[in-house]
């Protein structure tokens, strides 16, 4: 597993723990002291889980999972999936404290950053598949399929 593997992997880990601790927060909110939370807070923590952990889970094992991109694949840049890490991490990170920002001060500000951060994420992920589209090829399967072998 290379670098930038287990950076989407060890941030989606550290994402989900976020999002544990999120949610335990907010039980405690509701269970113990009966006090509740925002409706930006179970945004926040479901924004985390989904995008932050599984997300990045999804960007990282692909990553390492498909085979290598061919010499003539013109669209694989291994920098550019390390511009497309840090940008979805700041991205997300950010979007994830502003929604708390938001949820714990009921506040209207953090509007305009939680869009923006949001389509941050967007353009991160267009960028990350567009970059491994040629790396989502057969590599000996159609073989075998032809051959009459069943998967």
């Amino acid at each position: 597993m290379f670098t930038t593997v287990r950076y989407f992997v060890k941030t989606s880990v550290t994402f989900l723990l976020l999002g544990i601790l999120t949610g335990l927060y907010m039980s405690y909110t509701k269970y113990i002291t009966k006090t509740g939370y925002s409706g930006e807070l179970l945004s926040a923590h479901t924004h985390i889980i989904l995008v932050g952990s599984v997300m990045m889970m999804i960007m990282g094992v692909a990553l390492w999972f498909f085979p290598r991109a061919e010499k003539t694949d013109k669209k694989y840049n291994p920098d550019l999936i390390l511009i497309v890490y840090w940008l979805m991490t700041i991205s997300t990170g950010l979007r994830f404290i502003f929604q708390i920002i938001k949820g714990l001060f009921w506040t209207e500000s953090f509007d305009i950053f939680i869009a923006v951060t949001s389509a941050l994420q967007v353009l991160a992920m267009i960028l990350f598949f567009y970059s491994i589209w040629g790396r989502i090829r057969p590599v000996g399967s159609q073989i075998r399929e032809a051959r009459g072998e069943k998967f």
